[in-house]
């Protein structure tokens, strides 16, 4: 029997929601994964008196010190992984020592990782008014992954299994039962394996609209198709054939032959060809406003969408709290949490750790995949 995989837990911006949806879902994480959190031992306390009062944190201060151990839903092992002092950081509200701090903690668990120390990340929100406040330009996560593991193709994509999209996919007859209990949802997976999925990527990601049309290319369209095919094929629960992606428009009824624009046909329409050629299975491009009805009915297994909120809105409306963000073409596994920090309910208890335990599924598939 293979060993589950030493995840790596980055707390994430501490006035957020991160601690206390940690503590929250530690006995779950622990039986997907072997967890360890990057952040800080005090926050972590903090959140655990918080959200379960039972747990006790242990202080590690090297991840060799816990790789060995075994996992105790209990005991949080958490590694120090900043020298800011946090604690004058209160809850809900912005700080440079609290975005400072959130990227030191990726930071390390990035470079942990890659070192071996660790077989992949599982990251909670940060807040990018922090990473600002502290002098840091980034956008968010994903750029700071590029940057520090030398990636220069690379894509957001939000991912949303099928016991996410069961509502959804009601001629689909899934079978799985979604309970509600208070302000969280407890899924119940039957086998616990994904018969499949929705995966969406993005061509251009965290710009205003005005600056992505510069920025869509035939190229740029390719590279999130073929990236988008590397991730579902780890993901799906198939052993033949190609996921089937579907690409969609960037215009009103993808252009409708040249009516509200031209991009489909000069960018698009030559990206989707060049890919089939190479063996993928895309088509498109599709009007967006039909192309995720088609995607619910089983028609796709994932989505090329052109900017930010074609495909974020429409992803998390389906998915709803069990949403997850993996990092494509890192040479990592890198997964999030598809939500942000809650600054309006942090410190309350009542945040939702539903995306956390799905992210951290999602992370160890992609490492057992992967071996």
């Amino acid at each position: 029997m293979k060993q589950r995989p030493r995840l790596l837990i980055t707390m994430g911006d501490v006035a957020g929601i991160g601690p206390e949806i940690i503590a929250r879902a530690w006995p779950s994480l622990n039986e997907l994964c072997r967890p360890i959190v990057v952040g800080d031992p005090d926050w972590m306390r903090r959140a655990m008196r918080l959200v379960n009062p039972n747990q006790k944190v242990d202080y590690v201060h090297e991840i060799r010190d816990a790789k060995e151990s075994q996992p105790d839903p209990k005991t949080i092992s958490c590694l120090l992984a900043t020298d800011q002092n946090l604690s004058q950081v209160q809850s809900g509200k912005v700080s440079a020592a609290a975005g400072k701090a959130a990227y030191d903690f990726l930071c390390m668990a990035i470079d942990q990782t890659l070192a071996g120390a660790a077989d992949g990340i599982v990251t909670c929100p940060l807040h990018k008014e922090g990473l600002r406040a502290a002098g840091l330009s980034y956008p968010g996560h994903t750029e700071i992954l590029a940057e520090r593991t030398g990636t220069r193709q690379f894509g957001m994509l939000l991912y949303a299994s099928t016991p996410a999209l069961a509502p959804a996919r009601v001629c689909a007859r899934t079978s799985n039962k979604v309970e509600e209990r208070g302000h969280r949802q407890e899924h119940v997976h039957g086998q616990g394996k994904d018969a499949g999925g929705l995966g969406v990527v993005h061509v251009t990601l965290h710009m205003a609209l005005r600056d992505i049309f510069p920025h869509l290319t035939c190229d740029a369209v390719s590279e999130k198709i073929r990236l988008l095919d590397g991730v579902l094929a780890q993901l799906l629960e198939k052993n033949t054939d190609r996921p089937r992606i579907g690409v969609a428009g960037l215009n009103p009824h993808a252009g409708d032959g040249g009516l509200f624009g031209d991009e489909e046909e000069r960018i698009i329409a030559p990206a989707v060809k060049a890919a089939h050629a190479k063996g993928l299975n895309a088509t498109g491009p599709w009007p967006s406003d039909t192309l995720f009805v088609r995607a619910c009915e089983g028609e796709f297994d994932g989505l090329v969408v052109m900017y930010h909120d074609q495909g974020h809105i429409a992803v998390k409306l389906l998915g709803g709290r069990r949403a997850v963000n993996i990092s494509a073409g890192l040479p990592i596994v890198r997964t999030s949490v598809a939500h942000g920090t809650a600054y309006d309910i942090a410190g309350k208890g009542i945040a939702d750790e539903s995306s956390l335990i799905e992210a951290t599924r999602v992370a160890a598939k992609l490492v057992m995949s992967d071996e």
